[in-house]
């Protein structure tokens, strides 16, 4: 018997959720990869201790995903198992008046509505952003000025060896599009954030102002996954490529967005391929003629 098919044999005996040869452009925003051999979606703390420690006696990969709405899954899929957040992930709670404590399985948009709806501002930039929170605090997602790192007090998470543990606001090393946990491959479980009193009506004016920047210059009516590369210092991505004439530029489904040239879209059956291809042409361009090497912000799952 497989390995992997022992892992998922254990989850289906256990009753959690779990599918065999799960195709992965069912979850992410590019629409695009091919199948993982298991896929699990686990509701609290324990069952994801017990999913780690039975993939790790088995000699499993695994690999948690959040929205899926910064990733490239290959078209060959993903061997071993992928693990996604369910349950109490989710849940979103008042700690006192202006801390919310939320589970990292929970998204962004979630996030942002119960902040609102408490009058709770800090979170507006991070409106109209796609991902998981897990996700926002692993890259510090940010836009319009704001981060993550602005907003968090503490993130607690699992460590390789299912133990649990916090990270304190001054050890979660955000930086630009990273933070710790891009290097201590512990799992994120949570986050507790600070936020300031506001007027509801305030709050929500500048969610709606920033959702309507997102509207006007990003291509949100095409699968894909954000911002493809990061800012280069002294310069914006997406302005160096249309500087390159590679706005608009194609291969196989995948496109350099005509709307917003720092986005791939997925104008329909793009392939993981079709996507790294025009990824690599468009570094390639970019560095030949500026000097500029871009790096990707999007992460590409082999």
């Amino acid at each position: 018997m497989d390995r992997t098919e022992i892992i998922y044999n254990l989850a289906e005996i256990a009753g959690w959720e779990a599918y065999k040869d799960e195709p992965m452009c069912r979850h992410t925003s590019f629409k695009i990869g091919g199948k993982a051999d298991t896929y699990i979606k686990v509701k609290d703390i324990s069952q994801l201790k017990t999913l780690i420690k039975e993939c790790r006696e088995a000699g499993v990969d695994y690999f948690l995903i959040g929205n899926g709405s910064n990733i490239l899954v290959s078209d060959e899929g993903i061997r071993g198992v992928v693990v996604k957040l369910g349950g109490e992930f989710k849940n979103i709670s008042l700690l006192d008046d202006e801390t919310i404590y939320c589970g990292s399985g929970a998204s962004l948009a979630s996030l942002c509505k119960f902040a609102l709806n408490n009058g709770l501002s800090g979170l507006e930039f991070a409106w109209g952003i796609p991902g998981s929170v897990g996700g926002a605090l692993f890259m510090n997602a940010g836009a319009y000025g704001g981060e993550m790192k602005q907003v968090v007090h503490s993130v607690s998470h699992l460590t390789q060896d299912g133990e649990i543990g916090r990270t304190d606001r001054e050890n979660l090393e955000f930086g630009y599009r990273t933070s710790v946990y891009r290097k201590n491959r512990c799992l994120i479980t949570g986050a507790v954030l600070k936020l300031k009193k506001d007027n509801p009506d305030d709050i929500r004016a500048r969610m709606e102002d920033y959702m309507g920047r997102r509207s006007d210059k990003q291509p949100l009516e095409y699968p894909s996954a954000g911002s493809v590369f990061k800012r280069p210092e002294g310069a914006y991505a997406g302005a160096l490529i249309e500087q390159c004439g590679l706005k608009g530029k194609s291969r196989g489904g995948a496109q350099v967005s005509e709307k917003h040239a720092g986005f791939i879209i997925n104008k329909g059956k793009a392939t993981a391929s079709d996507v790294r291809g025009l990824i690599r042409e468009v570094q390639t361009t970019v560095a030949e003629q500026t000097g500029y090497r871009l790096e990707c912000e999007l992460i590409i799952m082999n």
